[in-house]
C-alpha cells in the first residue's frame, strides 16, 4: 500500500512537472518574441515585454510551489512558501496601486496658471508627422497659447530611426501649420527621452537669451505622464507647472499607465 502511494505521488509529480515545463516554455517564446519587437522599436512592445516578464515569474514560481505540494516531505515549506507568496503579491498590488494613485493625482493639468514658456515633451513621428500622442500634446500647448499669445514655445526631439526630420522640426511645422508664430517657436533637436527634452530644452533657452530660473515654465504632456515630467523638470531647476493632454483611447491609458509605473520607479531608483 505504502509503495502503491509512492507510485501515485511520483506519477502526479511527474504530470505537474510536464505541465510546468510546457508553461515555462511557452513564455519564454512569448518573452523572446516581444524582446524581438522590442529590439525592433515596435511601439509599445517593451510594455508587454515586461509585462510578460512578470506574469512569468509569478506563475511559475506558484507552479514550482504546485509541485512540491505534492510531495508530503516539502507539505510544511510548500505551506509557508504560499503564504509568503500570496503576501508579497498583495504587497506588489498595494504598491502598484499606490503607484497609480501618484499619476493620477498629478495629472490635473494647471491651465490657469501664468507661464512665460511652454516644453513640449517628444512622443514619436509617423512618417515625419506627430504621432496621435504628440499631437494631442501639441493641440494642448495650442490652446494654452491660444490665451496667452507671447508665450514661448519649445518644442523637443531628435532625429529618431528611419526618420528625415527630427521631431522638434516636426512638431514646430505642426504648430506654424495652425497658426502658431514661428518668431515664438524653439526647437532643442538632440533629446531621445523626457531627461534629455528637459535638460536640452533649458540649454536652449539659455542660448536665447532666456534665464530659466527667471520665469515660470509649463511642461506639456499626457495626463499619464504629467507627474514623472514635474519631477524632472524640477530636479532640473525650472519653476514648473504642468498642461496635460488628454491621452486618446482608453486602451492607450491603459498601456501607457501600466508602462509608467514602471518609469517611475525608474526614476526614483536611478535618477
Amino acid at each position: 500500500m505504502h509503495s502503491v502511494s509512492k507510485v501515485n505521488t511520483g506519477a502526479l509529480i511527474k504530470k505537474r512537472l510536464i505541465i510546468t515545463v510546457s508553461v515555462a516554455i511557452t513564455a519564454t517564446v512569448i518573452c523572446v518574441f516581444f524582446y524581438y519587437l522590442m529590439s525592433m522599436n515596435v511601439s509599445h512592445t517593451h510594455v508587454y515585454f515586461l509585462f510578460t516578464i512578470l506574469v512569468s515569474f509569478l506563475v511559475l514560481t506558484y507552479m514550482i510551489l504546485w509541485i512540491l505540494s505534492a510531495d508530503k516531505k516539502y507539505s510544511r515549506v510548500v505551506k509557508i512558501s504560499k503564504r509568503c507568496y500570496f503576501i508579497c503579491l498583495l504587497i506588489g498590488i498595494l504598491f502598484f496601486s499606490m503607484l497609480q494613485a501618484l499619476i493620477i493625482s498629478g495629472s490635473f493639468s494647471d491651465e490657469d496658471a501664468d507661464v512665460d514658456a511652454l516644453i513640449i515633451l517628444g512622443a514619436g513621428l509617423i512618417n515625419s508627422t506627430p504621432s496621435l500622442i504628440l499631437a494631442s500634446r501639441l493641440n494642448a500647448a495650442i490652446r494654452y497659447a491660444e490665451m496667452r499669445e507671447d508665450v514661448i514655445i519649445v518644442v523637443t526631439g531628435g532625429l529618431g530611426q528611419g526618420q528625415v526630420i527630427t521631431e522638434a522640426e516636426a512638431m514646430a511645422r505642426y504648430l506654424i501649420a495652425r497658426g502658431i508664430d514661428e518668431s515664438l517657436i524653439l526647437k532643442e533637436e538632440k533629446s531621445t527621452n523626457s531627461h534629455e527634452n528637459i535638460r536640452f530644452a533649458m540649454e536652449v533657452m539659455k542660448e536665447n537669451g532666456i534665464n530659466p530660473e527667471d520665469i515660470n515654465v509649463a511642461v506639456v504632456t499626457n495626463d499619464f505622464h504629467l507627474y514623472r515630467a514635474k519631477l524632472i523638470a524640477e530636479k532640473a531647476g525650472f519653476n514648473t507647472f504642468g498642461i496635460a493632454a488628454e491621452t486618446p483611447g482608453f486602451h492607450r491609458k491603459v498601456i501607457y499607465h501600466f508602462r509608467e509605473a514602471f518609469s517611475l520607479v525608474n526614476q526614483w531608483l536611478f535618477r
